[in-house]
């Protein structure tokens, strides 16, 4: 029988001195069991053969074997222990982030920098916290399902969701995502036709650089134009604008009350996130109104769903990706449990659906 007491986690990196940080940090939480250390991606694979882990904190830059590495040859075992891995605030490390994503990291945390212990210690603690948790709660709950059974879950999904059309056209759509989005946003922004003819607003939960990577990316395999949003930008139809990290971005007049724009301020975080999707949405709502189409997706936590209640409010037409296909469905569960939500789409129906509200 599986042990579903504790959360048993392997500590992978060729720094004593981030070991040691990381080690203090997890002995505070009590359900987190470490079952030991590695210094390279060589001897950690070796381990979780024998440690069995639910858990990698993964270095991404190590000697022997790297933590890409590390997390091939764990997808080509088709494990399903979950990687959290570290990454530097540099456009190098942002880009092997999003492949550490691509190649099925759960997510990811900035490592700390050169300053005091105890600050370095304490930011850690506050990324890793709910990460824990959630890993957590999916093992008590066998919450975390492998993709073969996701797959066989799509159909039930699909047949289980609620069509409710409306008569009028979105005039724009606003996404909210988290953790699993950078994947995600690659399955559903490079589908949407080039003349989609209508603006698209992402609040993906990052860091700064790591949103301008990601715009980037998404740019090169698009069809629409993808750009990090700018503050007064004009905003344009087919074209996706994604909130920079560390900050807010929201739908504003032009001072001349000519048009709208983009408004990106240094305005406090909202559920912990900023970029958060309430904040967006709450302007969405104010400028388009019924006009719009909102979309959650997979990601932890409750960012989003008052947003999204005032948009229903507002007659806005809800769009929110199914529990099958989300990596965590917290972000989806509350606007569907709340029944403000029209559709509840697969990951890979998720374009369609968006496609639908605008008339396409």
């Amino acid at each position: 029988m599986p042990d579903n007491t504790t959360l048993r986690t392997l500590i992978v990196d060729d720094s004593a001195m981030y070991r040691k940080i990381i080690e203090d940090v997890l002995y505070d939480f009590p359900y987190v069991e470490i079952v030991g250390t590695a210094q390279n991606g060589k001897i950690a694979l070796e381990k979780t053969a024998t440690l069995k882990p639910d858990m990698l904190i993964l270095d991404i830059e190590m000697p022997e074997m790297d933590g890409l590495e590390v997390l091939e040859g764990l997808r080509k075992k088709n494990s399903d222990i979950s990687s959290v891995v570290f990454s530097t605030f540099s456009t190098e490390g942002a880009d092997i982030t999003l492949k550490a994503l691509e190649l099925g990291a759960f997510d990811f945390i900035p490592k700390p920098g050169d300053g005091n212990l105890d600050v370095n210690k304490g930011i850690f603690k506050s990324k890793i916290a709910p990460i824990l948790d959630t890993l957590f709660f999916r093992k008590k709950t066998k919450f975390f399902r492998k993709k073969t059974e996701l797959k066989n879950d799509v159909s039930r999904a699909i047949d289980q969701s609620s069509y409710i059309r409306k008569s009028q056209r979105s005039k724009a759509v606003a996404i909210g995502i988290s953790t699993g989005g950078p994947v995600a946003l690659t399955r559903v922004i490079p589908a949407i036709p080039a003349d989609i003819g209508v603006p698209i607003f992402i609040v993906q939960h990052m860091p700064p650089i790591f949103t301008e990577t990601l715009a980037e990316q998404l740019d090169s395999i698009s069809k629409i134009s993808v750009k990090e949003a700018a503050d007064g930008q004009i905003i344009y139809p087919n074209t996706a604008y994604i909130a920079p990290g560390g900050k807010q971005m929201k739908i504003d007049i032009s001072e001349n009350n000519a048009r709208l724009i983009i408004k990106i301020t240094d305005d406090p975080a909202e559920n912990n996130c900023k970029p958060s999707a309430d904040y967006l949405f709450r302007s969405v709502a104010t400028h388009y109104g019924r006009n719009s189409t909102g979309v959650i997706m997979t990601g932890m936590g409750s960012d989003g769903t008052e947003g999204l209640k005032l948009m229903k409010a507002r007659g806005a037409t809800i769009i929110a990706q199914d529990e099958a296909t989300s990596v965590v469905y917290s972000m989806p569960r509350k606007p569907v449990e709340i029944g403000i939500v029209d559709v509840i789409a697969p990951l890979d129906s998720i374009t369609d659906e968006i496609c639908r509200t605008v008339g396409r």
